[in-house]
């Protein structure tokens, strides 16, 4: 997954936030993260990702996959 632009939309105290961050940084892919109420607003993600009702959501090249399943999907499919 080198070359990819990764970017983590969480929450602060999210269980699959943080395991989701996890993943990423033991197969050791390079993310960013936007945490809602810190970096950006919940209207902010609801901007990249109207139907988001949860967290994570997670961008890989400007395509949203979803969340910490989907994660775990597509690393797997790689």
């Amino acid at each position: 997954m080198e070359n990819k632009n990764i970017v983590v939309w969480s929450k602060k105290d999210c269980p699959l936030c943080s395991k989701a961050k996890q993943l990423l940084f033991i197969r050791d892919i390079a993310y960013k993260e936007k945490v809602i109420g810190e970096d950006v607003t919940r209207e902010d993600l609801l901007e990249v990702a109207p139907h988001a009702r949860t967290v994570p959501q997670i961008f890989i090249d400007d395509i949203l996959i979803g969340g910490y399943t989907d994660l775990v999907e597509y690393i797997n499919s790689q």
